[in-house]
């Protein structure tokens, strides 16, 4: 039983909390609460225990994890489109990955929840003038005004009520046509045929060549359903915890408590201490959890979470987010590793190069550079393959969208081309192109991966 004992929903209020806003209409708050606690919970426990089992092969080696969406949900940019796309281009990257990697590829989408976001100050100056941070849809505005940067609890609603829209529009692709695996497999050959990108053509070829063999042996997507349908999950951080009681469920079936805001939540790098609200949350609920890993985390810091939030080591619980910077994995993440290794949990290793990598454009813009990105997954990799261990996937912030906020990619995104289509509220992500060829170039690791596992059976 991965729930504690003798645990509260509501026993992280006793605990320090810390990137988390002050209401001043505390009426206001309690009543948005109550309101939440009768709506229906975004997902069940029957899909949270799905995805732990799935998390769990991974765990083994035998699948892997694509995490992949916004860095902040907007409600401005909201639209079916935008979903739609997002949701498109992990499809095409869950297939070259699965190519890549032979094994099954577990999709969960940032995406449906992540609104919140924590930040390095938490007040912000333009011009002088000193207001309190942007935290996201959630909580405040984007706008730098005194009005529009008081939190305000009715936003929760709102983010509801998105978060169920984005929800069924998943579960209908999911499940109605869209996520055909012909109709993926023709888009990704539309990308390969782009300049730049010819050098994927190869294998993107050899996926065809499989599925007309598929096709060709009676396997097509009318006799077999898997081929036209996809599991999708949603994941996000936990961090506005009034929220994420709000929506807290038992669930009858198990006597087990649920996270019912989304399938996965994950502690920030910001907010992983072990006598914190954050983790107090998080270690009574049933749903897999992740851990964002930084340069900051100590080899004892990781024992003791996991002790914390995973005591009877059950498979599939924890998925660690490690995001070290490119040039850096090889300095942290060994020692976390062996650690992990010594206490024989048995966690998910994932990848998110897009946090350590962020610099100042000259222009002034925020950016990664697709290059950097590339370096920190290589990285990642390498170390894996030096101590034996499974690299378990990867997590990107991206979008579907033409944007430019990250610079390079075979359709290169240059310093002086990020102000044409910077449209994120926080973070820069990776466009569809960026996404996809990122994709590529993983498989190829992964490729290699497989390789080398045979050479040294």
């Amino acid at each position: 039983m991965t729930t504690a004992q003798n645990w509260e929903k509501s026993d992280w209020r006793s605990k320090p909390r810390i990137q988390m806003p002050d209401y001043p209409d505390q009426a206001a708050l309690g009543a948005v609460e109550a309101q939440l606690a009768k709506y229906p919970p975004l997902v069940f426990a029957g899909e949270a225990r799905r995805l732990k089992r799935e998390l769990a092969a991974v765990a083994r080696g035998e699948g892997f994890l694509l995490q992949g969406g916004d860095c902040a949900e907007s409600f401005a940019e909201f639209s079916a489109d935008n979903i739609r796309d997002t949701f498109k281009v992990m499809l095409q990257m869950a297939m070259v990955l699965t190519y890549g990697a032979k094994v099954p590829v577990v999709k969960i989408g940032r995406m449906a929840g992540q609104f919140a976001k924590p930040r390095s100050a938490p007040m912000e100056v333009k011009d002088g003038v000193e207001l309190p941070s942007y935290r996201g849809d959630i909580i405040n505005e984007l706008d730098f005004t005194p009005e529009a940067r008081i939190p305000n609890p009715e936003k929760m609603l709102q983010a509801y009520t998105q978060a169920a829209a984005s929800l069924n529009l998943v579960r209908a692709f999911s499940t109605g046509g869209f996520a055909n695996i012909h109709h993926v497999h023709s888009w990704t050959l539309g990308f390969t045929q782009g300049q730049g990108a010819e050098k994927y053509a190869d294998m993107a070829r050899q996926i065809q060549d499989a599925l007309d063999f598929m096709t060709a042996a009676g396997l097509t997507s009318e006799t077999n359903h898997e081929l036209s349908q996809v599991e999708f999950y949603t994941s996000h951080e936990a961090l506005l915890l009034e929220y994420e009681e709000a929506l807290c469920r038992l669930d009858s079936t198990s006597g087990k408590w649920l996270a019912g805001s989304g399938h996965m939540i994950w502690i920030g790098d910001r907010t992983r201490q072990p006598d914190g609200a954050h983790v107090e949350f998080c270690r009574g609920v049933q749903n897999p959890i992740g851990i964002k890993c930084g340069p900051s985390l100590t080899r004892s810091d990781l024992k003791e979470l996991l002790d914390l939030l995973n005591p009877t080591r059950e498979a599939g619980r924890i998925v660690l987010i490690n995001r070290f910077g490119a040039g850096a994995v090889g300095e942290h993440m060994p020692k976390l590793i062996r650690a992990v290794e010594e206490e024989a949990h048995p966690v998910v290793w994932t990848c998110d190069p897009m946090h350590g990598n962020t610099i100042k454009s000259n222009t002034g813009y925020k950016t990664r550079p697709f290059q950097r990105v590339l370096e920190e997954v290589q990285e990642f990799f390498a170390v894996h393959r030096a101590e034996g261990t499974i690299p378990g996937g990867v997590h990107f912030e991206m979008t579907g969208q033409d944007v430019t906020e990250c610079t390079g990619g075979v359709r290169a995104v240059m310093e002086e081309d990020l102000a044409s289509r910077y449209h994120t509220a926080c973070d820069p992500r990776l466009n569809a192109s960026q996404s996809l060829e990122l994709a590529f170039l993983v498989a190829q690791e992964l490729s290699d991966s497989r390789e080398g596992l045979r050479a040294t059976a």
